[in-house]
């Protein structure tokens, strides 16, 4: 079963979480401080599900590791990376997290895959959109940011949550925790750390823990590299698949970001056959579907449960406004429309933003 053989089959829409309006895949154009500073440089990418946020923020592409590098680490010669290039990555950000929307604020709750060893944005967010343009307020004033709806054709939302990877031979968990997300034409995908807290050090950072393993002995390499055995990505479809735009894995651009064939039907989670870890407390109720398929050799299981199934939402970029807002925007068309456009990165092309 494919993912358009789920939605024909098992469609289904939660009876909470946010409204259509906060629903897709929303790129930061930017982020003004307090101090009267601003920020139009970070790439930051927000997909938004019923009941769950995928956040991806990354530096400038030439501030990235480069990609020879990052395949240097799939490959697993972790010595080659250089050290510059490990502190980079230890500025990434990637999290999948549970939000509640309670008609004004919009709250994110413990993580459940994060790269990061602390919650670098910890308000709940105050939100309002006019047309493509989300604003975000916080309630310290300590910053606002810009957000841009990309644009999609008419398509589905598909949420879920992924509970574990494992080697369908052997049991090993090789990634606990984290999402996908399918809204129209875009899609992102978290793989949380198969053990989460090994690494983790109390009121040490990630970017503290890598300075630390660097001035150790020549095992090292390995340490950092366990470190980083997290992923997040957003894609977008090009016809054929959803190739990879932006990951905390440099190695991933323009490649597939998932298989979309491969899944079953679990069912009831109460039905549903016991996994080799434990399933958070928010998640445990919902239902369960099982992915199998095949990386780097291995045969693999991707345990999820779901969120949301909607064959179809529109992904306008409109919002409503009154008659007389209306009849001003047509009376003055001539100037207000000399410049407008439509702000977008979502049709790209991976490579072509390499300067970026």
């Amino acid at each position: 079963m494919n993912l358009q053989d789920l939605l024909t089959r098992h469609a289904w829409r939660p009876d909470h979480g946010v409204p259509d309006w906060m629903l897709g895949w929303f790129k930061r154009y930017s982020i003004s401080f307090a101090d009267g500073l601003t920020d139009v440089h970070t790439h930051v990418c927000w997909l938004q599900s019923r009941n769950f946020t995928i956040d991806l923020r990354l530096p400038r592409r030439r501030d990235q590791a480069s990609t020879a590098q990052g395949m240097a680490l799939t490959q697993g010669r972790h010595a080659d990376i250089h050290a510059e290039s490990w502190s980079r990555w230890a500025d990434f950000e990637g999290w999948k997290a549970p939000a509640t929307w309670d008609g004004k604020r919009l709250t994110w709750h413990q993580p459940d895959a994060i790269l990061q060893w602390h919650d670098r944005w910890p308000e709940p967010a105050i939100l309002h959109r006019v047309g493509q343009c989300m604003i975000e307020f916080c309630d310290s004033g300590a910053y606002v940011e810009d957000w841009r709806l990309q644009p999609s054709a008419p398509g589905p939302l598909i949420g879920l949550h992924l509970l574990c990877e494992q080697d369908a031979l052997t049991g090993e968990v090789t990634h606990m925790g984290g999402g996908w997300i399918v809204c129209g034409d875009h899609a992102a995908l978290v793989l949380g750390h198969p053990r989460p807290d090994v690494h983790r050090q109390q009121g040490m950072t990630l970017r503290d823990r890598v300075t630390g393993l660097q001035a150790q002995d020549r095992q090292a390499p390995d340490q950092l590299a366990a470190l980083f055995d997290f992923e997040t990505s957003v894609a977008t479809w090009n016809g054929r698949q959803h190739t990879v735009l932006w990951s905390t894995r440099p190695d991933r651009v323009g490649h597939l970001l998932c298989p979309t064939d491969g899944l079953s039907w679990v069912g009831d989670a109460g039905q549903a056959p016991d996994l080799p870890v434990s399933v958070p407390a928010h998640l445990a109720h919902l239902t369960r579907v099982r992915q199998t398929l095949e990386i780097h050799g291995r045969e693999m299981l991707r345990h999820y449960a779901v969120d949301t199934l909607e064959p179809e939402l529109s992904w306008g970029l409109s919002t409503p406004c009154t008659e007389s807002g209306r009849t001003w925007m047509t009376r003055e068309a001539q100037t207000l429309g000399r410049y407008t456009e439509v702000l977008s990165d979502a049709h790209a092309d991976p490579l072509s933003l390499a300067t970026s």
